[in-house]
């Protein structure tokens, strides 16, 4: 299977024309990345946008047990050819709605090009189909595996979530530099997570933006950060996103005002656009 290293970065087709397809991903494991993505569809559907969030952490997906959900199928069974979208989909709180990853399937921690074909195809289908979407926020998997830049490539949008840590800087810069170096993506969004006070936050941007201008010729635009908050730890262990257990607690109104700035910012100009229509071709190539 090939790992896209040689991608045209004209060669890509986008998922779910018409749809702000975001893609939350994050160098480093650890980072709070799939609690980032939980609690910003409900605030984003809180806002009144129609959300669905697609675990792609495929192989071992928890976006489920992070909500205290017992989904009865998966993506796995959708890329099995027994069950639609439309099957897989389950709703979570204040209505959003919640394509499961499989979780210890080995075979899923990475697809084939036919599948990835296949995962694009079922989403698009399954916009069309459901009556409607704004936002769709794709939960990658930590790290530059072949999935996690399929899904971030595939995407209008990408925001990366790190720590004030110096392991999750040096990773999400990592991440950036493939992305920008092997496959062409010029625009990022940054979300620190988990920091003692809004400068802080602010910090770790520039030193990230500042190394990013210098080297690796990207924008990076500071969505903003997630205060530190023992909150966020307690809904964990009550299998509830923090803005829904604890919605006036420090992170729930951080969660709030990144919401509110995402939709402020319009997507990137320029980038992808109707070229990535030519993806199918480049995967039905490598099948």
């Amino acid at each position: 299977m090939s790992d896209m290293t040689n991608d045209n970065p004209a060669e890509r087709g986008h998922i779910g024309a018409g749809i702000r397809v975001i893609s939350v991903t994050s160098g480093k494991g650890g980072v709070g990345k799939t609690n980032v993505v939980v609690n910003l569809a409900i605030a984003l559907s809180r806002l009144g946008k129609r959300c669905l969030v697609l675990d792609a952490d495929l192989g071992l997906g928890n976006i489920d047990v992070l909500l205290g959900l017992t989904p009865e199928y998966n993506i796995g069974h959708v890329l099995m050819g027994e069950k639609t979208m439309a099957d897989v989909v389950i709703e979570g709180p204040c209505g959003i709605k919640i394509l499961p990853a499989s979780s210890g399937v080995y075979e899923l921690a990475d697809l084939s090009a036919a599948d990835r074909l296949s995962v694009i195809s079922h989403l698009e289908t399954y916009s069309v189909s459901c009556g409607g979407l704004d936002i769709m926020l794709i939960d990658t998997a930590a790290g530059i595996s072949s999935n996690v830049v399929f899904f971030n490539i595939a995407s209008r949008e990408i925001i990366v979530v790190t720590t004030p840590e110096p392991t999750a800087i040096t990773d999400a810069y990592a991440l950036m530099k493939v992305l920008s170096q092997r496959h062409g993506e010029r625009a990022f969004r940054l979300i620190v997570n988990s920091v003692r006070s809004p400068r802080q936050g602010l910090e770790v941007y520039r030193n990230i933006s500042s190394a990013g201008d210098r080297f690796l010729n990207v924008s990076l635009d500071y969505l903003g950060c997630i205060m530190q908050d023992e909150s966020v730890h307690k809904s964990v262990a009550r299998q509830k996103a923090v803005v829904e257990a604890y919605p006036d607690s420090r992170a729930s109104v951080s969660f709030a005002r990144l919401a509110a700035a995402l939709l402020e910012q319009a997507p990137p100009e320029g980038l992808k656009g109707g070229l990535q229509l030519f993806w199918r071709n480049a995967v039905t190539r490598e099948a």
